[in-house]
């Protein structure tokens, strides 16, 4: 008999791999601490990947639905010099291979793609434990316990899970974001709009950045990235939000109005988001009836890969359980030997390394050439 899987965490990865499990006739549970899919908001916009996201949603058997999701024209690109110059303006022709799509409406066609209570929300992990034989035990916030044959951390920065196979703990990365929108964009914030384009937009310099998305609808995602320890961060009062903002604002003195603007216009209030990571290259000693998926296995910094290979990991495993169905540990084994060096790979590329380069007028040259020479080498 196949042994039922026991997932912790309903992100991206734990449910394409619930999937995955069900299309090959493989029981699957999923807990999650979340009361439910609508208790918090589930972030921007995704580029999912040709060549990784994308085979995770064709094992799924979701590639239609993945299509209906799809918010064309998104991989329109525009790169700006601190003075406003633009140095790249890069159109969506349809063939970038990442489309974009809202990770709302991915993991919405990932839970419609699962039987009725395969998830079981508000379900927080607080505890795990070992009870040998390759068995492992779940203690929830609540109480609750389950036991399990095959334990898949797919929980994320701070796994409850990862503790049984790993000391690693996520360390800050020394770059943080700090979020807010603009709503109406091309009739409240005509000249933002017009600034960010029909896509992404980046303005970058050393040690920070301005970054916007155009989501679903006229919305703009903004995101500004500096290179600054905890400590600094921890003297913004992010509670006034109107000092926050001029704080934050503050960091980029003498740029172009238009881009400052989508710091000082925001219609929400600035949210901080610092980022850690796993050391690149984490991994650990294949142990009996346990493994991790995603950020679980190998948080990095966001560079643009993270949530396809979360998707891949799901996937893979899920695919090595089915092909293994007799032989859980050759399963695992398959799936983590593959997975590590693709992890360790995504994690060189760091999406602030931009940061380092030594003056504001190379940095948005730099970036041209290094999208010019990825592009090359696809």
């Amino acid at each position: 008999m196949r042994t039922p899987v026991t997932i912790i965490g309903a992100g991206l990865g734990g449910l394409v791999l619930a999937r995955v499990l069900h299309v090959n006739g493989i029981p699957a549970t999923v807990h999650e601490a979340e009361s439910s899919p609508a208790a918090r908001a589930q972030g921007g916009m995704l580029d999912i990947h040709d060549h990784n996201g994308q085979l995770a949603l064709e094992a799924a058997g979701l590639m239609d639905e993945f299509r209906a999701i799809v918010l064309e024209g998104r991989q329109a690109l525009r790169v700006l010099d601190r003075d406003g110059t633009v140095v790249l303006d890069k159109a969506d022709d349809g063939t970038g291979g990442r489309p974009e799509v809202q990770r709302a409406e991915l993991r919405r066609i990932l839970l419609d793609s699962l039987p009725a209570g395969t998830v079981r929300w508000g379900h927080k992990a607080s505890a795990v434990r070992a009870l040998g034989d390759g068995r492992h035990e779940v203690v929830f916030a609540d109480g609750s316990t389950v036991a399990t044959g095959l334990l898949v951390g797919a929980d994320g920065a701070w796994s409850r899970v990862r503790p049984l196979l790993s000391t690693a703990v996520p360390e800050y990365t020394g770059t943080s974001f700090v979020e807010t929108y603009l709503f109406d964009a091309d009739t409240r914030h005509p000249v933002a709009a017009k600034t960010v384009g029909g896509g992404m937009l980046i303005a970058p310099a050393p040690g920070r950045e301005i970054f916007a998305h155009r989501e679903r609808g006229d919305t703009l995602h903004i995101y500004v990235a500096l290179s600054r320890p905890q400590d600094w961060f921890a003297a913004v009062d992010f509670t006034d939000a109107a000092a926050a903002t001029a704080r934050i604002a503050q960091e980029f003195d003498g740029w172009a109005p238009e881009l400052t603007a989508l710091i000082t216009d925001g219609d929400t209030a600035p949210v901080l988001r610092p980022f850690y990571a796993l050391p690149v290259g984490h991994r650990w000693d294949r142990m009996p009836g346990v493994t991790l998926v995603g950020d679980a296995a190998h948080l990095s910094a966001p560079n643009g890969e993270g949530a396809n290979l979360a998707l891949l990991d799901g996937a893979e495993l899920g695919r090595a359980l089915a092909a293994h169905p007799d032989d859980t540990e050759a399963a695992l084994t398959e799936y983590e030997q593959a997975m590590f060096p693709r992890s360790a790979e995504a994690a060189t590329f760091d999406g602030t390394e931009l940061h380092g380069t030594d003056s504001d007028e190379n940095a948005a040259h730099a970036l041209v050439d290094m999208i010019n020479g990825h592009e090359r080498g696809r």
